[in-house]
């Protein structure tokens, strides 16, 4: 359960297996407790791990791997950032996907943060 104190980010790349990033901006300070990712489609060849930073610093245990071998629309993932977690408002939030998958998938991005 949710507190009223936990406010969400939402992002989406739009095709995981290219090498590249997505930014988003952070309205309001807080810890990163948790993010989450929903996937639109099957990988094939190889794992998608996605990591992310904040104003370029990585998020520590804040990358997540979505996992290849049986993946399917709808497949859910999430990592639990445990440092280098702060935010304040007006950084930039990057999601940043390595690319090593195969086929063109979406994947949708919630990011929760504690005030």
């Amino acid at each position: 359960m949710r507190t009223l104190n936990d406010y969400f980010i939402y992002g989406k790349i739009e095709d995981v297996s290219t090498a590249g990033q997505i930014y988003i901006p952070v309205p309001d300070d807080g810890k990163i407790i948790k993010i989450m990712s929903a996937l639109n489609g099957a990988l094939g060849t190889a794992d998608a791990v996605l990591t992310s930073k904040i104003d370029g610093t990585a998020v520590t245990d804040g990358a997540i791997t979505i996992t290849q071998s049986g993946s399917a629309a709808g497949d859910q993932d999430s990592c639990s950032p445990s440092a280098a977690n702060h935010v304040v408002e007006g950084d930039k939030l990057e999601i940043e996907t390595n690319g090593a998958s195969a086929n063109t998938i979406s994947v949708d991005i919630c990011v929760i943060v504690r005030r």
